[in-house]
């Protein structure tokens, strides 16, 4: 039996752990090839290895996705290696939060260019391909669907204090979306996007300590408090915090071909929170 994305080639930016990673093994564990890329060199190379173990194919792309050429590099590699790019999901990023009065220029700069920017460069870099596939298909008498799918949040579909840099940030993508799939309808191309409510990763666990981890240089604090992972599940009508792995199945539900006539759109991903 065919599995549903057999033949397709994908891109997953920060695949190398979390909700990426999940992506990253779920679009190739259903036959897709994918370029799985993160910050570091070795996460990436580890979901590439995984990949490989259960049959699938990958290549690993280390880079920073604010870099100026990074949309560019990113397609050029795909192309050269896979000939092909039938799905893009924008995924990567974190959170440097902070009330507005104490904010400063870095922490705004820092997310807009990682959580808006970056997408924005990625899918201007591959709108030629697009463009030039989606004409030759035409011209065949072929109907042929790619899909993009960005990454927003609750933070962006409803605001969270504390998060005015990552808000804005996430509802520029909300508002992204809705352009490109506007503008790529024409190119057979769905564009939606996913929005998460309370996901369990690194930059979520549970810890009463002050921890940090390394992102572009910089030492961002990650975990949250017990007690508000215990409010955020009463708040939640599921009872709980998702998944990595369910967080990856909303994603997955915008690449299949049963959602072909499906763009523009934003659903939650939140257990409930977020979502009425």
């Amino acid at each position: 039996m065919s599995k549903t994305l057999e033949g397709k080639v994908a891109i997953v930016t920060g695949s190398g752990r979390g909700i990426g990673r999940e992506v990253a093994l779920k679009l190739a564990s259903q036959g897709a090839r994918v370029v799985v890329n993160d910050l570091d060199a070795g996460p990436a190379n580890e979901v590439v290895a995984e990949i490989g173990k259960r049959g699938g194919e990958a290549l690993a792309f280390a880079c920073n996705v604010t870099d100026p050429d990074f949309g560019t590099r990113l397609v050029k590699a795909a192309l050269d290696r896979f000939g092909a790019i039938d799905i893009i999901v924008n995924n990567a990023g974190y959170t440097w939060d902070n009330v507005i009065q104490k904010m400063t220029d870095e922490q705004w700069d820092a997310i807009i260019d990682c959580h808006l920017k970056a997408p924005f460069n990625l899918l201007r870099a591959v709108q030629p391909y697009f463009r030039e596939v989606s004409k030759a298909e035409a011209e065949a008498g072929k109907e042929v669907f790619r899909k993009v799918v960005n990454i927003s949040s609750i933070s962006g579909t409803q605001g969270n204090a504390g998060q005015v840099n990552y808000s804005a940030a996430k509802a520029g993508v909300v508002g992204m979306t809705k352009t490109l799939a506007r503008e790529w309808g024409r190119m057979k191309v769905n564009v939606n996007c996913v929005a998460f409510g309370f996901i369990e990763t690194r930059l979520t666990q549970p810890t009463t300590e002050e921890k940090t981890v390394s992102i572009d240089g910089r030492d961002i604090r990650v975990g949250v408090n017990p007690d508000r992972i215990a409010q955020a599940g009463k708040d939640t009508p599921l009872g709980r915090p998702g998944k990595p792995e369910e967080a990856a199945g909303s994603v997955y539900m915008f690449c299949i071909p049963e959602s072909n006539y499906v763009t523009g759109q934003t659903i939650i991903c939140g257990g409930g929170r977020g979502g009425f």
